[in-house]
């Protein structure tokens, strides 16, 4: 599987004084990333917002990408569409694969308002974008002559919600989707909000068969559905019932578990072990995380390093947070105690099905069994801040030596090398409150 990373926070480019120019600066990054084994970026909304420094989650023209004079600013809070572009052929040059932002339930910026005669109300939803593309009106929103209800759920800071039933809304939506995939080069959707709107409107534009030079892509899909593990699983059903395709969601279940592990005391670690995520349900369609541009306010304060080895060893779709890798220095490059040495034991090594040998309230771990590209691993997660831990586990190696790839913890002393004996049986012990990852070689 490969790893994403999320390349933006909230309000990144005013935080580090690059208003208008983040897809320069994420240019810039891309020998580094690539070199780090990043295969994909989820870049941020890319149409103009309703104000200058909208981080672009309340769009107002979807096919102005920072050329029009409007809504205060030329540029996007990123940039234009040729900065844009040039970002997308970097990535392309280095292989690393693009993520748009579906940002497609709800609007702002309304220039005009007006009573919708459904129900006699006054509201902002008269659009006239300078790209002349996608003008809209009353009819363009719910209550709409289309489709009067509106979805629970769907409300969302008060702004004007699309009806997709409408045609017009329908073909437009359509234009963007082409837009993106075939005429700027993405590859796949983030579709923001997903509780607010319908599940076949993710299923057309999923299974739509793109073009590009001539050949046919298959967008990668994943949904931002916040809430509970049942509630992600139905939604998953629903769109699987109206799509073709291999629709991911992201996993909030396991992002709130691997909070309680780094910030509760005394936290048990056999938590880990349940169902209780989209991961341990539905491990190909999961698109595992520890941050999010959401989270402010409920980040992850202590040892955070432990939440990114587990979504980095376990099954799924990884996701890195760009603020975790290079604010919070968690990279930690040429060392074996940071993202990059993870996403090195990912790449290298993480293949098969993940088995738990041993869980108590203060120990976790677990095999990756292998395939014939990547040999499998032990992982090794300790819950004690004060000493070493370990325990003797049977694997599926006899008579294998191992070494440690990857650790961390409250003590970063370099762990020994293993040896299973004729049983496949050896202690791997990991760092107080920390971590260990031990591979197989192969002489």
């Amino acid at each position: 599987m490969a790893v994403m990373m999320q390349a933006f926070y909230w309000d990144a480019p005013q935080k580090e004084n690059k208003r208008g120019e983040w897809w320069n600066y994420l240019n810039s990054k891309i020998p580094e990333l690539s070199a780090a084994g990043i295969d994909t970026m989820w870049l941020p909304p890319i149409s103009k917002a309703a104000s200058p420094d909208s981080p672009g989650y309340d769009p107002y023209d979807y096919f102005d990408l920072g050329d029009f004079d409007q809504k205060g600013a030329i540029k996007t809070l990123y940039g234009n569409s040729a900065e844009l572009k040039q970002l997308l052929a970097s990535m392309r040059e280095k292989h690393i694969g693009a993520i748009a932002d579906m940002v497609i339930n709800h609007n702002s910026g309304a220039d005009e308002e007006e009573v919708n005669p459904l129900d006699g109300q006054k509201r902002w939803t008269k659009f006239n974008p300078k790209s002349g593309r996608f003008p809209r009106d009353w009819n363009c929103f719910h209550p709409s002559r289309y489709e009067e209800a509106i979805i629970e759920g769907e409300e969302f800071a008060g702004f004007p919600h699309l009806c997709h039933r409408n045609p017009s809304v329908y073909k437009h939506m359509f234009d963007y989707a082409r837009m993106i995939i075939e005429e700027l080069g993405f590859d796949g959707f983030r579709f923001d909000f997903v509780k607010g709107f319908g599940a076949w409107m993710i299923g057309i534009l999923a299974k739509y068969k793109y073009e590009r030079n001539g050949e046919e892509v298959r967008p990668f899909v994943v949904g931002e559905y916040w809430s509970g593990p049942e509630d992600i699983d139905n939604w998953l059903e629903r769109v699987r019932a109206v799509t073709e395709g291999q629709i991911a969601a992201f996993d909030f279940p396991l992002r709130y578990k691997l909070k309680d592990m780094c910030d509760t005391p005394n936290y048990d670690l056999r938590n880990l072990t349940d169902d209780g995520s989209v991961v341990s349900k539905r491990p190909f369609n999961a698109v595992t995380f520890v941050e999010n541009h959401d989270m402010g306010g409920n980040e992850i304060v202590n040892d955070k390093i432990l939440a990114y080895s587990f979504i980095l060893v376990n099954e799924g779709y990884p996701c890195i947070f760009w603020y975790d890798y290079y604010n919070l220095e968690l990279a930690r490059p040429l060392t074996p105690n940071g993202i990059d040495a993870l996403i090195d034991a990912h790449h290298r090594y993480a293949g098969g099905e993940a088995c738990i040998l041993h869980a108590d309230p203060d120990l976790y771990i677990m095999q990756r069994g292998g395939t014939e590209g990547q040999p499998g691993l032990i992982y090794v997660l300790n819950n004690l801040g004060d000493q070493w831990s370990g325990t003797s586990i049977k694997t599926k190696w006899h008579n294998q030596k191992f070494k440690p790839l990857a650790w961390s913890g409250h003590d970063e002393a370099h762990p020994d090398e293993r040896t299973t004996n004729e049983n496949g049986e050896a202690e791997f012990p990991a760092p107080p409150r920390g971590y260990c990852i031990y591979v197989p070689i192969f002489e």
